[in-house]
């Protein structure tokens, strides 16, 4: 735990760039514990520190990370942007735990360590995004450490299949997203947002679309922070003192994803998957002077059939919850 915390560490100062103004910090928590699993998508944790700024003053520059896909965002008519920098560890395992050898039908133990930057800027009716994440999976993501440590600490059952995840390798991905205010009511109480999302690399490759439908206040504040949730910067969020309910669905096609396919480039464990899926997800976003909390439930595939469909729901039913804080 101790050599993980001190790699974020190191992975944070590295990525910041000396010109960064942060003035918010966020943290997401996914767990299958909040829908009431132990098993498949178990954990993961996510911290960000977030750059904001109008259009009006000063709007953050994009970082390095980011640079190669700049060339296919707006530079016109923006009103505020963001340039976020998180780092995250996200953990995968059988549906029991403590089988030291699961079932080749299970899923594959994995985790993954990451940093992503996150470069988000906001027009009047539609908002756009890049992102790129690089970092590692297999032994080296300190998977088997931190739940080892945490189920210990809770007196939990101890997890015996990490002998069985996947091995070390370095993985990638890049990712380019638009979300639209397709609708607005009269008194900005409601609104429809859509999107769509590519992502290419060797952590995951896909397509999707989606719509959300939202009913609170001050919703033209926040429509732009759905944006944040493909790559775990935060979720869906509420701002300036605004809040609201959502329910969403998305659909897609996933070209690669490394926790079901195994490792890229050696023999590892890995699981047969539909690789066409609709999603759908639930929560509310709540704000208040400088803070911002989101509680949600996702069940990111409902399409999963076939012999593995108990396997695979368990890596995409999660609780989701994030608060952010101004600095």
């Amino acid at each position: 735990m101790i050599k993980n915390a001190l790699f974020c560490a190191v992975c944070i100062g590295l990525s910041l760039p000396v010109s960064a103004e942060i003035n918010w910090v966020s943290s997401t928590l996914d767990n299958d514990l909040f829908v009431g699993n132990d098993n498949g998508y178990t954990n993961g944790i996510y911290v960000s520190f977030i750059e904001t700024g109008l259009a009006a003053k000063r709007i953050p520059s994009h970082d390095f990370w980011v640079a190669p896909l700049m060339w296919s965002m707006p530079d016109h008519d923006i009103i505020m942007a963001l340039n976020a920098y998180t780092i995250g560890q996200t953990m995968n395992t059988s549906s029991d735990i403590t089988v030291a050898v699961p079932d080749k039908n299970e899923l594959p133990y994995s985790a993954l360590l990451a940093l992503t930057n996150n470069y988000v800027v906001v027009t009047p009716h539609y908002a756009d995004q890049v992102s790129t994440s690089v970092g590692i999976v297999g032994p080296a993501a300190l998977g088997e450490d931190a739940q080892k440590f945490v189920h210990k600490l809770i007196e939990a059952d101890e997890p015996k299949g990490w002998d069985t995840q996947l091995k070390n390798e370095l993985v990638f991905q890049f990712s380019r997203g638009r979300t639209w205010r397709t609708w607005v009511s009269a008194a900005d109480d409601a609104d429809i947002l859509t999107s769509a999302n590519l992502s290419l690399g060797t952590l995951q490759s896909l397509v999707n679309t989606g719509v959300t439908l939202r009913y609170g206040r001050d919703l033209h504040n926040s429509y732009a922070t759905g944006l944040l949730s493909s790559s775990r910067t935060a979720n869906l969020s509420a701002v300036e003192g605004g809040w609201f309910v959502y329910a969403g669905l998305n659909a897609g096609y996933i070209f690669n994803q490394i926790f079901t396919n195994g490792n890229t480039f050696r023999d590892s464990r890995s699981i047969d998957y539909s690789h066409e899926f609709i999603g759908a997800t639930a929560g509310i976003a709540y704000s208040w002077e400088g803070y911002s909390i989101t509680f949600g439930v996702n069940n990111a595939n409902l399409l999963q059939s076939g012999s593995n469909q108990e396997a695979l729901s368990e890596l995409t039913e999660y609780g989701t919850l994030t608060f952010s804080m101004r600095l």
